[in-house]
């Protein structure tokens, strides 16, 4: 940590430098956000500041131009120390998720959206996780989504390695064990996420469905465990604008980009009768919707795009995983 930082934390009397403490730092990648991005940086500051174990905040942004006020208030934190800027030139979320990882040097690196709101105990309450199930690769967070509230759900996985806890209720209140993730809310032992090669490069920018359901898979196939905490709980706005909505919507779209991750995702990680009833089940759900009966015209356009996304996903399973360098397998 450089010594600017050490000076912003030493401002936070609750924190300590101690090497028998789990440290960590946060990092949000963010594509076209303006003033949400802001305020979810504002928000997670104070409770940064007061987090006995935080290190720092990296912003790994992928916007080329932003607005004034934006622009203003990331220098003005990156220049005091609050946070750590890194600028990209081109969006590409698994390669931005995998230069935050790199980039931290924390034990614990949580990955957070840029358009959320935190609870007030997120924080430690992802290292309270790890710290008391020391073997845990992850810690997944309660994720709050637009109109949803916090229940107590129970959840039973069923099917073969690639369905299980695919419909995981990430809004529930009971803490357990899962085979899948949501990564605008999860902490990662940063040893064994490098281990295991990071997130999958392969997955098509800038959209990237299931790269987190992936890397999860790939965890839990190679022996490591992830936890579900729902006291490290987030509100996701799911804001109209940025993020991967900038290349606009799925519903009307014949692009290959919002399927091929999916069935790449199937291809890798199901047998093959599994990955065939997934495919062909994501390929009709996909136009079985409101919108499609209200527009029918724009059912042919959608399957052909699935059906690109399927041949290039098809090209994609066929080559190696691009996974960063130096990993154990």
């Amino acid at each position: 940590m450089s010594n600017r930082r050490r000076a912003w934390n030493a401002r936070s009397p609750g924190i300590e430098n101690s090497v028998n403490r789990l440290r960590l730092s946060i990092v949000i990648i963010t594509y076209n956000r303006e003033r949400v991005l802001i305020d979810t940086i504002r928000s997670l500051l104070p409770q940064a500041r007061a987090c006995d174990g935080f290190d720092d905040i990296i912003i790994v942004d992928q916007t080329a131009t932003h607005e004034p006020d934006t622009e203003q208030s990331l220098c003005r934190w990156n220049e005091n120390g609050a946070i750590r800027w890194i600028r990209l030139p081109r969006p590409n979320l698994t390669g931005a998720m995998n230069r935050g990882l790199l980039e931290a040097s924390s034990d614990l690196v949580l990955f957070l959206d840029d358009d959320i709101i935190p609870g007030e105990t997120l924080l430690s309450s992802h290292l309270a996780a790890h710290a008391s199930r020391r073997g845990v690769a992850a810690v997944v967070g309660q994720v709050l989504q637009p109109g949803e509230r916090p229940e107590p759900l129970e959840y039973q996985p069923e099917g073969g390695r690639l369905q299980r806890y695919m419909g995981f209720p990430f809004r529930s209140t009971i803490a357990c064990y899962v085979e899948n993730a949501m990564a605008g809310n999860l902490s990662v032992n940063r040893e064994k996420a490098l281990a295991a090669g990071g997130f999958d490069e392969n997955f098509t920018p800038p959209v990237a469905s299931r790269f987190e359901s992936e890397f999860a898979k790939r965890l839990v196939a190679r022996g490591e465990s992830i936890w579900f905490e729902p006291a490290a709980s987030i509100q996701h706005l799911a804001c109209s604008s940025g993020g991967t909505r900038s290349k606009g919507s799925h519903l009307n779209s014949g692009s290959p980009r919002y399927g091929v991750g999916d069935y790449y995702f199937a291809m890798l990680h199901g047998s093959n009768r599994e990955t065939l009833l997934y495919c062909l089940r994501r390929f009709f759900r996909e136009v079985r919707t409101r919108y499609h009966l209200a527009h029918p015209w724009y059912i042919p356009v959608k399957l052909w795009g699935e059906a690109r996304a399927i041949a290039q996903a098809l090209s994609l399973s066929r080559r190696e995983q691009k996974l960063l360098p130096g990993h154990d397998d």
